[in-house]
C-alpha cells in the first residue's frame, strides 16, 4: 500500500516506486481522500523527474546540479570562489532537494528578497550587484542544464528580477594620497599595489596571476579575466620594473607575502601566495594607516582608466585597455574630458569673436 499513516505523524505518508526509483515523504493531509490526490500528484511529478533525468543523466535535485555545474564549468571560472559563494547562496535558500525544473518566477522573486535582507561585514546593505550576482548563478544552472538536454516548461522571466543598478562612480587617486599609501606600504605587498595601479587589472585578476600567463617574450600578459574573456595586458617598462625582481618568489604564483609569524603552517619570513581573504585584509589596514578614506581597491582600477583616459582623449583605447566587451561601460570616464570640453568651447567662443572683429575692422576700413 503506498498510503499508510504513523504513530509519529498526524499526516498520511506516501511510498512508492516507479521505473526503479523509490518515492516517499508526507503527503501533509489527514485525510484519506486528500492523501490519496497527493500521492496521485507525487507520482505525476516523480514522472515528469524521471523523464527530465533519462534525456539530461543527472539528476536534478539542485544539489546534484550544482554539484556538476561546478565541475564541469564553475571550478574552471576565474573568479571561481565567488562562484561557489553564490551557489552556497542558491542552495542554502532553495534546500537541496529542490528540483531544479520546479523553481518558478514567484520562487526567484523570493529569493531576490532573501538576499536582500543580507549584510556586509560592516553592516550596510549589500548592493543590487551583488544580489544579482545570485540571481544570475540560479540562471547560469537553468542554462547549463538545457545544454545536457533538460527542456523547462515554465522557466523564469529573467528579466523581472533584475534590480537596478546604479551608475558606478569613479573614484581616483588625489593630491598626495597615493603618496600616504605608498608611505605606509608593507615591502613584500608593494609589487603587489604597484601592479594594480599600473595594469589596470580587477582584484581577481591580479590575485590569481600566474607565470605561465606572464610572455616576457611578446612582453604581454594573457589571462582569463570575468566572464571566461582572454584579458591581455601589455608589460610596459613600469610592469616589467614590478615583476622582474620579483620572478623567483615563487614557482608558480607571481605575487606572494611574507608571513609575520609563524603560525597555522606557515614559516616567519617564508613567501606564500597572496589570497583573496588575505589582501582585502591587507588592503583595509593599509587604507586606515594612510588616512585614505572613500577609496576601493576597485578604484586602483578607476584611477587607472580616468588617468589613461585624460593622457590620450580617446575612449576606444581606454575601453581596450580596461578589457571592457561594451564601451558604454566605459562611457563613465567621460567626465575626465569636461575641462578639455569646457577648454575646446573657450576656443570656439574666442575663434568666433576673433572673427567678428576682424570682420568689422574689414567693413570700417572700406
Amino acid at each position: 500500500m503506498s498510503i499508510y499513516r504513523t504513530k509519529k505523524s498526524r499526516f498520511y505518508q506516501y511510498d512508492f516506486e516507479l521505473r526503479g526509483h523509490r518515492f516517499f515523504g508526507s503527503t501533509k493531509a489527514t485525510s484519506r481522500r486528500e492523501a490519496e490526490a497527493a500521492e496521485r500528484l507525487e507520482r505525476e511529478r516523480a514522472s515528469r523527474h524521471l523523464d527530465q533525468v533519462k534525456v539530461a543523466q543527472t539528476s536534478l535535485r539542485l544539489d546534484d546540479v550544482a554539484g556538476r555545474y561546478w565541475n564541469e564549468v564553475g571550478q574552471h571560472h576565474a573568479g571561481a570562489d565567488n562562484t561557489w559563494r553564490h551557489l552556497a547562496f542558491v542552495l542554502d535558500h532553495f534546500g537541496k532537494d529542490k528540483l531544479l525544473t520546479e523553481i518558478t518566477g514567484d520562487d526567484v522573486a523570493k529569493l531576490v528578497a532573501w538576499r536582500r535582507t543580507h549584510k556586509r561585514r560592516d553592516g550596510a546593505s549589500i548592493s543590487p550587484f551583488t544580489v544579482n550576482d545570485t540571481t544570475e548563478q540560479l540562471k547560469k544552472l537553468f542554462t547549463r542544464a538545457k545544454a545536457w538536454g533538460v527542456r523547462f516548461n515554465n522557466e523564469p522571466r529573467w528579466r523581472d528580477h533584475w534590480l537596478d543598478e546604479p551608475q558606478e562612480r569613479v573614484r581616483e587617486l588625489v593630491d598626495d594620497e597615493g603618496d600616504r599609501l605608498d608611505a605606509e606600504m608593507r615591502d613584500d605587498l608593494a609589487p603587489f599595489f604597484a601592479f594594480a595601479r599600473a595594469s589596470g587589472l580587477r582584484l581577481r585578476e591580479c590575485v590569481s596571476l600566474r607565470w605561465s600567463e606572464v610572455d616576457w617574450n611578446s612582453a604581454q600578459i594573457r589571462k582569463a579575466g570575468k566572464g571566461g574573456n582572454l584579458v591581455t595586458v601589455p608589460i610596459t617598462s613600469v610592469i616589467r620594473e614590478v615583476l622582474w625582481p620579483i620572478r623567483g618568489h615563487h614557482p608558480e604564483f607571481v605575487f606572494t607575502y611574507a608571513a609575520q609569524r609563524t603560525r597555522e603552517g606557515r614559516v616567519q619570513g617564508k613567501r606564500y601566495p597572496i589570497t583573496f581573504s588575505g589582501i582585502k585584509t591587507a588592503w583595509r589596514r593599509l587604507r586606515k594607516r594612510a588616512g585614505v578614506q572613500g577609496f576601493r581597491f576597485h578604484d586602483f582600477r578607476h584611477d587607472f582608466g580616468s588617468k589613461l583616459l585624460r593622457e590620450t582623449g580617446n575612449l576606444k583605447l581606454v575601453q581596450r585597455a580596461l578589457n571592457h566587451a561594451d564601451i558604454k561601460t566605459t562611457t563613465r570616464y567621460a567626465h575626465v574630458l569636461d575641462k578639455e570640453v569646457a577648454a575646446a568651447m573657450e576656443s570656439v567662443a574666442r575663434s568666433r569673436k576673433k572673427s567678428r572683429t576682424t570682420l568689422r575692422e574689414v567693413k570700417k576700413a572700406q
